[in-house]
């Protein structure tokens, strides 16, 4: 079996953030809550942070660049307290990995845990940890088949230490990506294959994990109508499709997962869809809730007058109050329409915390926010930055690493 790896990446991979800048809303308007706490230079340090962050006790943040470090083929970072960067690890883009499109999360002892999309003995990707030393090990190197290939998404752990994850290709044909579970041996299993037959195909985001040790998640495609499926696996590796798009006003193609609050209901981003034309026939994407009967409510429509976001490609972040924060890649009405971070209340109403200029500031948020306890939010920008000091990109910026006092 042999994998198109260039031809996958292009059509469904970082190609995805880029195909919608035409939706763009170039509104005039100006919200700024935003500091900037690091802008990437693009050498040794990296470049194009596309992950979330984490966060640690004492306030230090922790992330990945996909491109950048020693070696041009990622980073991974920690950023202090006063603004000073520090990598702890840089890809060489073979048996450690390459190319880490999601973030990092943080075990008790303070180890990261992430995927690299490529590298590894066979290049199809692998699962990293890296110790409070800096040191790296990679726990898992995809083969590119069975086991699956391509990891775009972060992981999960459980409270036994097992990490979970997607491979957005591989598995069985139509090698339409997986589900696995990786245990603290560094022992696979495969714990649902997509096989694009209704039950959802290219999973791009990670899973989340329920009491009952069921796991939750979303794919790219698939389903009934092909934009994508919001789907249960359960303990006995049983796929439930609790939701499939449909293109229209409900949304479509949804890159990031889900988000569960404490009665079951779960929470996400299409990038697609909608109801508003501003993005044209694809549409700007929607924020939706999914109750427990798996019944599907449009809490947001993005696209329309008075410089609205557009294209979430990033999850949402659950408050205890019940306030969802996100962020659109495009849109917001800035100068160059580089995107917005937003609040979503219980009501539906939108706020928005900070629009994205693109420019020194950053823009083209695809990740989403994590917040501290004062209810500060952080997050990252893929581009801007250090517009005239980004190596091998003058223009565009590096990105950056922000932080947001609503």
């Amino acid at each position: 079996m042999k994998f198109e790896k260039e031809a996958w990446i292009n059509a469904i991979g970082l190609a995805v953030m880029l195909v919608v800048g035409a939706c763009a809303t170039q509104l005039a308007g100006a919200v700024d809550n935003e500091k900037v706490l690091y802008r990437f230079k693009g050498g040794t340090d990296g470049k194009y942070p596309y992950g979330s962050l984490t966060r640690d006790a004492k306030g230090n943040l922790y992330g990945t660049t996909y491109f950048g470090g020693a070696s041009g083929a990622g980073t991974v970072f920690r950023l202090g307290k006063t603004g000073k960067q520090k990598v702890l690890h840089s890809f060489t883009g073979g048996k450690d990995g390459g190319y880490p499109v999601a973030g990092v999360i943080m075990d008790a002892a303070g180890n990261l845990y992430g995927t690299t999309l490529q590298g590894g003995d066979f290049g199809a990707g692998t699962v990293f940890k890296v110790d409070t030393t800096g040191h790296e090990t990679v726990l898992y190197t995809f083969t590119g088949a069975y086991d699956g290939a391509f990891p775009y998404a972060g992981l999960m752990m459980d409270a036994a230490g097992n990490l979970y994850g997607t491979a957005s290709s591989g598995g069985f044909p139509p090698y339409t990506g997986l589900v696995f579970k990786l245990d603290t041996t560094g022992h696979e299993t495969v714990l649902y294959y997509f096989m694009n037959k209704g039950d959802g195909a290219y999973p791009l985001a990670g899973v989340i994990m329920d009491a009952n040790g069921n796991v939750y998640g979303t794919t790219y495609y698939g389903g009934t109508s092909g934009a994508g499926t919001v789907f249960k696996v359960d303990g006995a590796g049983t796929e439930t499709v609790l939701y499939s798009f449909t293109g229209g006003n409900d949304g479509s193609n949804p890159v990031a997962g889900v988000t569960m609050d404490g009665k079951g209901n779960l929470y996400g981003t299409t990038e697609f869809g909608g109801s508003s034309p501003d993005c044209g026939p694809l549409g700007c994407g929607v924020v939706f809730k999914l109750d427990t009967t798996n019944k599907e409510t449009v809490l947001h429509t993005f696209g329309g007058a008075g410089g609205e976001g557009a294209n979430p490609t990033a999850g949402l972040l659950l408050d205890a109050k019940g306030n969802l924060y996100g962020t659109t890649e495009y849109g917001g009405g800035g100068s160059n329409g580089a995107g917005m971070a937003f609040k979503l209340d219980k009501t539906g109403k939108e706020t928005k915390l900070e629009v994205f200029t693109g420019g020194t500031d950053g823009g083209f948020p695809y990740a989403g926010l994590i917040r501290d306890s004062a209810g500060n939010l952080y997050g990252t920008g893929q581009l801007g930055g250090n517009l005239s000091d980004c190596t091998n990109n003058i223009s565009n910026g590096c990105g950056v690493v922000f932080k947001i006092t609503p």
